[in-house]
């Protein structure tokens, strides 16, 4: 149901506002859209939400904006263009409002909620027949962790509740789960929360010997899994987080400084710190990545939209969960001489060297055998995981056709434990081969998905080949 129309605001005698528009029909549409490009040029340069309104009140359309003035404007420029589907509604526009936020995630968050409130005429129909997603922070973990969910009462088939539900706090509806998985990634750069299903128990042997997922080498989690942070440092970092999704950035940021301050002059500088990293990563949320951040952009240049790719390749494989981690493996000879294996590693999309790694085959006579390098490789890079000390990536990608596929599998099942998802790609015919799966995937050419395999196998093939090289010319050269 649209939402009821506001009255046009009036003062106690009943006259209306000197900032009101005039009366609907009495100024040429040339004249109407001047007025509102004057206005819009006009608001603060700040991040916020507008909301465009017809001559009764009622809400046409919900957008977030970077920048008020620049997105605002954009609409009643001569020049405009808003498509088939927003154009017809330069013509019923008579006023809009405006909320400024404190940055681009609060006013993302913000447009979501109330597009799911007022279900605006012109904002994209959510008809995928799914429920809204929520954001969950467990309470009753010895290590609480935030993740979304579409089942916030978290009650299942049998009746039964989700033991993480329990007191959990919850924040929703939200329209997009897109969007809020992007708001969440965002705010994990400044504090570090875990979204791993881990049981995580205090105290347990176990952890000291868990190897941390990739998260805790690029700085988005402390990594409670492997004790490198006590119960009582990673609750004060979600009470902080908690708290900074309650109330406004400045404020959270003021109450931090001091808190930093007191931590240094009782001498506990490491707590200090912690909190000074969090402010200045908090600071830098509305920030874009650069080469600064360890991407590599002369790779990540192959794909678009690596956030589309994912989106793809999750539905393509039919997965459950989001795809953060792909690992790639691949084999490299000439002539069965100095054979070698690489793996590489892209998160979010984007390849992430630091946890590139290069095996030099040991087991394999001769060394033209693709099929028992790939176990051999698969062994080495897996065999912690196998053993429950450390979290598979969640997809792996084996350089190949079926046969290299079977040659993985083979490995991991001498493991004990299966990954998530093990494909391969096959070079030419491009064809994806899986798991448990009796016939390749075709997909076309300029499938995002595909387009994303495919740079990380040739990221793959780059490294296998690169220390190949290194090896030969040592055995050449006699270094």
């Amino acid at each position: 149901m649209p939402d009821d129309p506001i009255p046009t605001p009036v003062d106690a005698e009943g006259f209306a506002h000197k900032d009101s528009p005039p009366p609907w029909g009495t100024e040429a549409r040339e004249v109407r859209l001047a007025r509102l490009l004057a206005k819009a040029r006009a608001l603060p340069r700040v991040p916020g939400i507008y909301l465009m309104k017809d001559h009764k009140g009622v809400v046409l359309y919900i957008g977030k904006a970077g920048n008020l003035p620049d997105r605002v404007s954009s609409y009643f420029v001569p020049s405009a263009d808003l498509g088939p589907a927003k154009q017809p509604m330069l013509e019923l526009i008579q006023d809009f409002e405006i909320v400024e936020c404190e940055s681009e995630w609060e006013a993302l968050l913000a447009e979501n909620r109330l597009i799911k409130d007022v279900h605006p005429r012109f904002n994209a129909n959510l008809t995928d027949g799914k429920t809204f997603p929520y954001l969950v922070i467990t309470q009753r973990e010895d290590f609480p962790r935030v993740f979304i969910t579409r089942n916030p009462t978290g009650v299942r088939d049998d009746g039964t509740q989700a033991p993480e539900m329990r007191g959990g706090r919850v924040l929703g509806p939200f329209a997009s789960a897109g969007a809020l998985r992007e708001a969440v990634a965002v705010l994990q750069r400044a504090f570090r929360f875990r979204t791993c299903k881990l049981d995580i128990i205090d105290g347990d042997e176990k952890n000291k010997h868990f190897r941390p997922c990739l998260l805790y080498s690029i700085n988005l989690c402390t990594a409670p899994c492997a004790d490198k942070i006590d119960k009582a440092a990673y609750g004060a970092d979600i009470d902080r987080f908690v708290r900074f999704l309650f109330s406004k950035r400045s404020v959270m940021l003021r109450e931090m400084r001091d808190e930093m301050n007191r931590a240094a002059q009782e001498l506990r500088f490491e707590q200090a710190a912690t909190l000074r990293d969090q402010m200045r990563a908090i600071e830098k949320l509305d920030e874009r990545a650069d080469t600064r951040d360890g991407w590599q952009p002369e790779v990540e240049s192959l794909i678009i939209e690596p956030a589309k790719a994912l989106k793809s390749l999750q539905k393509t494989l039919g997965l459950e969960e989001p795809i953060r981690c792909v690992e790639c493996i691949d084999i490299a000879h000439l002539g069965g001489n100095e054979t070698v294996g690489s793996k590489v590693c892209f998160i979010d999309g984007r390849p992430f060297k630091d946890a590139y790694r290069r095996y030099r085959i040991r087991t394999v006579e001769g060394g033209n055998d693709d099929y028992a390098s790939i176990r051999e490789v698969v062994s080495r890079r897996y065999r912690e995981a196998g053993i429950g000390q450390e979290l598979y990536p969640d997809v792996i990608i084996i350089d190949g056709g079926l046969g290299q596929l079977h040659a993985a599998l083979e490995a991991f099942e001498q493991l004990g434990t299966s990954p998530p998802m093990v494909i391969s790609l096959a070079k030419k015919e491009e064809l994806i081969y899986v798991q448990r799966r009796t016939e390749p995937i075709r997909l076309g050419r300029e499938n995002p998905g595909l387009r994303l395999c495919q740079a990380i196998r040739d990221e793959a093939h780059r490294f296998a080949q690169h220390y190949h090289h290194v090896l030969r010319r040592k055995k050449t050269l006699g270094e």
